[in-house]
């Protein structure tokens, strides 16, 4: 009996931008490339194909998405994307941005026929604009709360193809934090694979990493006690479990 095809991950990580004249345009990204081989890991020991870059051009990212149109396929296909970031799309190392829109259309229906029917699920660890996340008190007298609610912030134009996941590491308009440690957002995504919480529905155990950011992380030295709140879109039309191994 033929073995079923592995499902496959592809993890992007850029930590240092040059322009073309080889000027430094961003600031070298501390403890992403280690987080990422983290990542990289578990997701192969949940029965994943990794494909781990480093330090890709605008041009260099797009054609990754492009070889994974003529590759095998299984159950799921997911993508970590850490770099600098705007709302709406992310930095190669050439410092070129690259609009998610068209890595979407990439994989569409229409561009990506062996992808038209597996859920495509991404992770982006990367700003959404420039404004500091202060946080609220939270006032509660029933313990933890239940993250249990999906929330409603994403940006309006922000179109994605069926089948489509996409998971934000903030709010449009704020920063994404990272440090030597890693980042809030994918060392959440870390806790929550390695963890029995692997197990749950896609919409539910994206919201564990929403309430696991919210919740238990905040910044420290200059931007002390900012926080930081992913958000996430779907237009799956069932229940998926994609880390249930």
């Amino acid at each position: 009996m033929s073995q079923p095809r592995q499902s496959r991950a592809l993890v992007i990580v850029n930590t240092d931008f040059c322009s073309s004249d080889g000027d430094v345009v961003f600031g070298t990204r501390r403890g992403a490339k280690r987080e990422a081989e983290k990542l990289s890991s578990i997701l192969s020991r949940l029965n994943y194909k990794v494909k781990l870059t480093h330090n890709k051009t605008a041009k260099e990212i797009e054609d990754l998405y492009q070889q994974e149109c003529c590759c095998e396929h299984g159950e799921y296909f997911v993508s970590v994307i850490s770099s600098h970031g705007k709302e709406g799309l992310i930095f190669g190392c050439d410092s070129e941005p690259v609009k998610l829109t068209r890595i979407f259309q990439i994989l569409s229906s229409e561009k990506c026929l062996v992808l038209t029917k597996i859920p495509k699920i991404f992770f982006i660890q990367a700003c959404r604009g420039t404004e500091f996340d202060q946080g609220v008190v939270v006032e509660c007298d029933s313990g933890e709360p239940e993250p249990e609610c999906e929330p409603d912030c994403f940006s309006g134009y922000l179109s994605i193809p069926p089948q489509t996941v996409v998971m934000f590491a903030c709010s449009p308009g704020y920063v994404a934090f990272l440090n030597i440690f890693g980042s809030m957002f994918l060392q959440a995504l870390l806790k929550v694979l390695e963890g029995e919480e692997r197990h749950l529905a896609l919409n539910r155990l994206m919201t564990r990493i929403n309430w696991e950011v919210a919740f238990c992380c905040q910044a420290r030295g200059t931007y002390e006690g900012c926080k930081e709140m992913p958000c996430f879109i779907t237009n799956l039309l069932q229940e998926v479990f994609p880390f249930s191994a």
